[in-house]
């Protein structure tokens, strides 16, 4: 992309081709459809991010994206408070919330367990699980993390973690295929995972 003209556009797509599964020849198909729109446009655009950025906070509970300092999730006592689901990152609420098949609350780790990348549980929201099983009357725990290895020593991790202090630790049903990332499943079959969970005995 050396032979962009123009050295703002350049530094525009070289901003773009930062965002995750965009690349520079996307970046520039996106930075030139910016160009072609009004100016009110790319000020709604820029403003939005800028307030989303601002304004947006994690859930003190759960770890959950809020505009307050717990979710809505968090919130709502139509919600079953025993039951809190383990996730890799804030994704695979929405994902799991699109199937209408969990009335419990979240758990956000922001990641999983993985040396190669330097991620180990100390970067991970998993101190602050152990204290919800803990403090609160929570009477079980549903690992859903991705069936990778990185995603499965998680699970056991946590399990070590919980195992002496609260007597139902989950995880849902194998019929996510082996390396599936929650949000990529599709409903139904993420749904049933959930309902057809099974017992975790840390194997």
């Amino acid at each position: 992309m050396d032979n962009i003209p123009s050295a703002l556009l350049k530094k525009c797509v070289g901003e773009l081709s930062k965002l995750p599964g965009i690349g520079k020849k996307t970046a520039l198909r996106l930075a030139i459809h910016l160009l072609k729109q009004k100016p009110e446009y790319s000020i709604s655009l820029g403003t939005s991010i800028i307030e989303m950025k601002e304004n947006i906070r994690f859930c003190n509970i759960c770890h959950n994206i809020s505009e307050d300092d717990e979710c809505e999730i968090c919130r709502n006592p139509k919600r079953n408070h025993n039951q809190v689901l383990v996730v890799e990152n804030i994704q695979d609420v929405f994902s799991i919330e699109n199937t209408m098949q969990y009335n419990g609350t979240y758990h956000v780790l922001n990641g999983v367990i993985s040396p190669m990348d330097g991620i180990s549980p100390s970067n991970l929201n998993i101190e602050s699980l152990v204290s919800r099983v803990e403090n609160k009357s929570i009477t079980e725990v549903i690992l859903a993390l991705p069936t990778t290895m990185e995603g499965d020593t998680t699970n056991f991790y946590i399990y070590k973690k919980l195992d002496s202090i609260i007597n139902s630790i989950t995880t849902i049903a194998r019929g996510v295929s082996i390396g599936d990332e929650l949000e990529y499943i599709d409903e139904v079959t993420l749904g049933r995972s959930i309902l057809d969970r099974i017992p975790y005995d840390g194997k």
